[in-house]
């Protein structure tokens, strides 16, 4: 073989090497990255009031007879109160198919006058504090839903940062060892696009704050739980968690 025919072959091996190194690189972002999600427009926008202690009641029973008037311009997916992990705090999540529709709903909402006099002011003296996040479902989470009644555990992820593309298989791993345990649901899974980034929030349902307690214990004691965990905290900054409790106006019970 002449040198030219060697340098042709030895060419063509870096043309091939590149285009699989592409491929795999293509496949990893596809199926980690928010992009699929982001692509369709829907997201869900986290907010967290922090109530004054003296007006949790009255906020809740003021809510409850109004949330009608906010529920007509868009879908509500859950309304929790926080038992434990932080007090006198609600937690509500809002879900719109675009930023275009959630900015149309923002001036509907502005231009509405049973919501104002009825409900935004009388509830905003209550406040002490508002907190907002936008977050996207991962790609391979769907929303889940509640068969019957019982408590939500959410818990907050930060990540180190990279996004899914880094961390994404392993905590894929994490959640799916937890969910075969069977001992609580998974509802979702969200990543942060606006608020604390490099952040992920797996929220989860149990029967009671018993059996979460119960099924966790057991879980720590599962071998796939405890090998899917080590592989995936080495990306991890921080967690921290909260039980929630539904509303009675809240759709995920």
């Amino acid at each position: 073989m002449s040198p030219i025919q060697i340098y042709k072959k030895e060419y063509e091996a870096v043309l091939l090497t590149c285009f699989l190194i592409k491929c795999f690189h293509f496949q990893v972002s596809s199926s980690f990255a928010t992009g699929p999600r982001q692509h369709d427009g829907t997201f869900y926008e986290f907010r967290t009031y922090t109530v004054k202690p003296s007006k949790m009641k009255e906020f809740l029973d003021l809510t409850n007879k109004n949330i009608h008037l906010r529920t007509a311009h868009s879908p509500l997916v859950g309304y929790w109160t926080l038992e434990l992990g932080g007090l006198n705090k609600t937690f509500h999540i809002w879900k719109y198919e675009s930023f275009a529709q959630r900015t149309a709903v923002r001036t509907a909402l502005a231009n509405d006058q049973a919501w104002k006099e009825k409900y935004l002011s009388q509830m905003l003296p209550m406040l002490d504090k508002q907190e907002n996040e936008i977050a996207y479902l991962v790609p391979w989470c769907e929303l889940g839903s509640s068969e019957k009644d019982g408590v939500y555990e959410l818990v907050t992820f930060n990540m180190k940062p990279g996004g899914p593309a880094v961390w994404g298989q392993s905590f894929k791993a994490a959640i799916n060892a937890h969910v075969k345990t069977g001992y609580t649901k998974l509802i979702g899974v969200f990543h942060t696009e606006y608020g604390n980034l490099n952040r992920v929030h797996v929220l989860w349902w149990s029967e009671s704050p018993d059996s979460r307690a119960s099924g966790r214990h057991y879980a720590h004691e599962d071998p796939r739980v405890v090998a899917a965990v080590r592989e995936s905290v080495q990306f991890l900054e921080s967690q921290q968690n909260c039980l929630l409790v539904p509303t009675a106006f809240s759709p995920l019970k």
